[in-house]
């Protein structure tokens, strides 16, 4: 089964320097994203209730963007990337999710996971 990519965009009223601590760090991303989360270098361990997941850190650029990849997912093109933007006119800020879902069918309950994790985010930072 193919992977299908999908992208997300969500304006968040925080500065892309606060908003990039909460989505490239151990300690920003246990706020909302995982119950626990461990960085070895460029490996990531996040923990939920009973499951574990590792990650690994394929790019990153301080304020803009940081992308994963689940090292059980090697074999493909999957990732999962937040990308935050300013619009120089506006300055309003949004996050970018680019993620994949295991198929057409998968990729509405994927949106809403990741809608339910950013009202998270936007509730943890007070935005």
């Amino acid at each position: 089964m193919s992977k299908v990519k999908f992208e997300l965009e969500f304006p968040i009223h925080a500065s892309p320097s606060m908003l990039y601590q909460y989505l490239a760090t151990p300690a920003g991303l246990e706020e909302w994203f995982a119950d626990r989360v461990n960085s070895r270098g460029k490996l990531i361990t996040f923990e939920w209730d009973d499951s574990e997941e590792e990650a690994k850190i394929i790019t990153s650029k301080s304020d803009e963007r940081i992308k994963f990849k689940w090292t059980e997912s090697e074999g493909d093109e999957s990732y999962f990337e937040f990308r935050i933007q300013k619009d120089p006119l506006t300055k309003d800020v949004v996050v970018l999710v680019t993620d994949f879902a295991d198929g057409e069918d998968e990729v509405e309950e994927a949106k809403m996971l990741w809608e339910n994790q950013i009202d998270e985010l936007k509730h943890t930072i007070g935005a």
